[in-house]
């Protein structure tokens, strides 16, 4: 019960933050561009179905039940006698007009997830402020989630920080208002996107808050979920367990990138190496997530100066990358070839160096090429160097 008490406590501080008297109706030009766009990659390689997809669908489920989808027409007859005689013409106007508004707000809805689906976000960012309006003009609570859901990722992945987390902000409260557990895996995912956002605002005290709160939530809810009664673990609840449990391991895979970033090496490294244990637990030894925890997992190895443990482990990862035809597998290459650099073994990383820089290319991932180019000039200077040291010293021989 404390517990309960003081993660509710954090999350109502968190939401708390930044509130303006407007939460609501947040202006579509009032946006501040962040530094650094957030990426979503890492997000969907944990292969979990947002939980918002549950709500699309229970409003969509609630528009076809409206639309009469399934009734025989004797049937459609009767009703259509019954509602005559109950029902006055302007009860039937209203009741249209609401029906409209609502068939509007789901077409624009559609417009904007396609939209997304397109890259064309600036025409989605439109649909979902005209959605979202409706959404509250017809008090539809679940429609008004969506669209803010929708609308603060779209920010996030533009790296629109701050309009994000005044949208993430208005998904939670209406959530929450609502009745959603505060434990509810829609809401911890949104409490990470925050958390995420303060650290990249630098706000590391949030960052660390949320982060922690989001972690805490999970397991709490894992172990009440082993607590069940054998006759209570159904498909669902084995689904429910495995989502959840993915998610611990995102918001495990997230820390410890923050924790990375300021150098708390031995914290990261125990979160990617749990984020890692459940990645293959739940999603298999080959999966791509995994593989990227375990080149991660050796980078922090090899900042730590563990540089063996970390060739061991980055190699696995490449090597498995190649027999499942890992998407990323350049990322991995470029990673053994740095820890190869650190270990002296030049020739070596000259090597995974090229290939990976020429997968990079295929994959036009210049972010890549340009990292592994700066590798291949460190290669060149570390070699330069130890030429001349060698020179030197057959001098003074």
């Amino acid at each position: 019960m404390a517990a309960s008490c003081v993660r509710r406590a954090v999350l109502c501080q968190t939401l708390s933050r930044y509130v303006c008297s407007n939460l609501i109706r947040i202006s579509a030009g009032n946006r501040q561009q962040s530094g650094r766009p957030v990426a979503g990659q890492r997000w969907a390689s944990w292969e979990q179905v947002s939980r918002h997809q549950c709500i699309w669908k229970n409003i969509q489920d609630a528009q076809r039940r409206r639309g009469g989808g399934g009734g025989g027409g004797g049937r459609r007859v009767l009703w259509a006698a019954v509602a005559f005689s109950l029902f006055s013409g302007s009860d039937e106007d209203q009741r249209d007009e609401a029906q409209k508004k609502e068939d509007e707000m789901i077409l624009l809805l559609k417009k904007a997830k396609l939209s997304i689906h397109r890259g064309q976000l600036q025409a989605a960012s439109g649909f979902l402020h005209q959605a979202v309006a409706l959404a509250h003009q017809t008090h539809n609570h679940q429609a008004i989630i969506y669209s803010y859901s929708l609308m603060a990722n779209l920010a996030y992945v533009q790296g629109q920080l701050n309009h994000a987390e005044k949208l993430f902000k208005a998904a939670m409260s209406f959530m929450l208002s609502g009745g959603t557990p505060e434990d509810d895996n829609a809401v911890i995912e949104m409490s990470l996107k925050l958390a995420t956002i303060y650290a990249e605002q630098n706000e590391a005290e949030l960052a660390e808050r949320g982060f922690r709160f989001c972690t805490e939530s999970l397991e709490a809810k894992l172990e009440k979920q082993k607590q069940l009664p054998a006759e209570q673990q159904t498909e669902e609840q084995e689904a429910l367990r495995k989502d959840t449990r993915l998610l611990l391991g995102l918001c495990l895979d997230s820390r410890a990138r923050y924790r990375a970033s300021h150098l708390h090496l031995n914290q990261a490294a125990q979160d990617y190496q749990n984020a890692l244990n459940i990645c293959r637990q739940e999603q298999g030894e080959t999966h791509p997530q995994t593989l990227v925890l375990m080149s991660d997992l050796a980078t922090i190895l090899d900042l730590q100066g563990h540089h063996d443990d970390a060739l061991v482990l980055v190699q696995q990862a490449v090597d498995l990358s190649r027999s499942a035809g890992h998407p990323d597998q350049h990322v991995l290459l470029g990673n053994l070839a740095g820890i190869l650099l650190h270990k002296g073994q030049l020739e070596d990383s000259v090597r995974f160096y090229q290939e990976a820089l020429n997968l990079a290319r295929q994959a036009g991932d210049q972010e890549a090429v340009d990292q592994i180019q700066e590798g291949l000039k460190e290669v060149k200077t570390k070699k330069d160097q130890e030429t001349k040291d060698e020179q030197e010293k057959a001098a003074q021989d």
